[in-house]
């Protein structure tokens, strides 16, 4: 290769040393004390999104432990061995890439060489990225030699899909998880690229690559090299949106308005200009999500609905949008599925659960309406206090159910209902009786005559005569209820205590 050939940004700004790996502080902490402890593992699982890190902390690991005077976590940078080591000719650490070397016969040839002495480092390393490739047959020949290398054999495994790997693989190694890296991180480290390379770039266009590379630091690398090439020296958010088909910011919020105000014409004229201009409707999907989940969190940080939309609202509203992505990915028409998408969002946000609706109308409730009024203060249709001074007690059996009634003195005025007549709620009539109005035709007080032979200890049975003068004595209606409807079975007298009723 000739020593002008391009190199892309990607490559020429890999991470030469652990101090330059962005985003995943936590790896470089563990590694880094594992070195200076020596405690390393035999094996290895690196676990992330692509463009992350992996594989390239795979060789920064094998330079720190096999260059000349390690291992360490800082190499010098005029050291052979480790420059070797990232320029991929060291033999002794031997990258492999598992979707090309997924036969079992390759893996019996991988553990019959590692029992050979590494030629001149410390360790042989062994880096197999995309391990997950790997057949089942693969996987087993691998197991044993994984389990009890040699001492001087390091295995080094990458992967995007954790969960193809064997339960067996993962559990004989030490996992590690690549984290997606923050847009701000991502911003940071294209800005000092820019600089290096002698690039303007607006702030926004930045931004907008740092949007587009989703956690990835390769993937923002690889955008801003296209940009440089489509825009030279100079770089605007608008050739950004251009060649990549995105939606300002500004649209994105206009839209995400439109949304909560449920302005179906907008939202169909904004759909409209985004087909025109060959905008990329999944992008900007993912896009109003994330312009969502921000006014959320400030919703929640202020505790306090913010621009007419609140908490429950956004999370309804995204929901819907999260459904959807399927929908606009792989449909047959993403303009129409897209325009279904923002209408669902909008009919999901005007929605509310019953909770909500509870929680709005007891807001609007004065305070002295929801005070519940005292028994002793419930009045009768004729505004007069009700008198409780005797009753007779009642047992009804109705539906195989035994349930316990008061009977109160009554007037041709009186209107029963449970929170006049029945007092506490362990007394009150079945509830249909609660639920009937009954109005009394004769104004014959029951039990108006004071029974001194009886008792006030409740539930006293008394004479059987006294029961049956007593029941003469209520009004044909009331007792035709009682009887018939009722199946009542008078078995007591009783004096009610008024500071029960309380």
């Amino acid at each position: 290769m000739s020593k002008n050939a391009y190199q892309v940004i990607a490559r020429r700004w890999r991470p030469k040393q652990f101090s330059e790996l962005v985003g995943q502080d936590h790896v470089v902490q563990t590694l880094g004390n594992a070195i200076k402890m020596g405690r390393i593992a035999h094996a290895y699982l690196f676990v992330g999104p692509r463009g992350t890190g992996k594989t390239t902390s795979a060789r920064l690991f094998a330079k720190s432990l096999n260059w000349e005077d390690g291992p360490s976590l800082e190499v010098p940078e005029d050291s052979e061995i480790g420059n070797s080591i990232m320029d991929g000719r060291c033999l002794d650490v031997i990258e492999i890439d598992g979707a090309s070397n997924n036969s079992v016969d390759q893996v019996r040839d991988l553990r019959d060489e590692c029992q050979y002495a590494p030629t001149q480092c410390r360790y042989k390393i062994y880096v197999i990225d995309e391990v997950h490739m790997l057949s089942q047959q693969a996987f087993n020949a691998l197991l044993k030699t994984l389990e009890e290398p040699p001492s001087h054999v390091k295995f080094v495994f990458a992967t995007t899909e954790s969960h193809k790997v064997l339960p067996t693989i993962v559990s004989r190694c030490q996992r590690f998880e690549f984290r997606s890296i923050p847009a701000a991180l991502i911003v940071s480290k294209l800005e000092e690229i820019c600089v290096a390379e002698s690039i303007e770039a607006e702030k926004e266009a930045i931004e907008a690559i740092a949007r587009m590379a989703m956690g990835g630091m390769r993937d923002g690398q690889s955008i801003l090299d296209q940009m440089i090439s489509f825009c030279g020296k100079t770089i605007s958010q608008a050739d950004v949106l251009e060649v990549y088909g995105l939606a300002s910011k500004d649209r994105i919020l206009k839209l995400a308005r439109f949304i909560i105000d449920g302005d179906y014409d907008s939202i169909i004229e904004c759909t409209d200009s985004f087909s025109v201009e060959g905008l990329d409707f999944y992008r900007a999907l993912l896009d109003l999500s994330d312009t969502f989940r921000e006014l959320l969190l400030d919703t929640l940080r202020q505790k306090s609905d913010s621009a007419n939309c609140s908490a429950e609202q956004c999370v309804r509203i995204l929901d819907s949008l999260r459904q959807g992505e399927d929908l606009v990915r792989m449909g047959l028409s993403e303009k129409t599925n897209f325009e279904v998408t923002l209408f669902r969002a909008v009919q999901s946000g005007r929605s509310r659960s019953i909770d909500h609706v509870i929680r709005k109308i007891s807001a609007m409730i004065p305070e002295e309406v929801k005070k519940k009024p005292k028994l002793d203060q419930a009045k009768t249709s004729s505004k007069e206090k009700v008198e409780f001074p005797q009753t007779v007690r009642v047992i009804t059996k109705k539906d195989s159910i035994t349930k316990d009634k008061v009977l109160a003195p009554v007037s041709s005025d009186l209107e029963v209902n449970e929170s006049d007549t029945f007092g506490s709620p362990e007394n009150a009539v079945a509830e249909e009786v609660a639920e009937e109005t009954i109005e009394l035709e004769n104004e014959t007080p029951v039990l108006s005559e004071n029974l001194d032979e009886i008792s006030e200890e409740p539930r006293q049975i008394v004479d059987r005569e006294k029961i049956e003068q007593k029941i003469t004595e209520l009004p044909d209606g009331i007792r035709a209820i009682l009887k018939e409807k009722f199946q009542a079975d008078f078995v007591s007298i009783e004096k009610i205590d008024n500071s029960k009723l309380i």
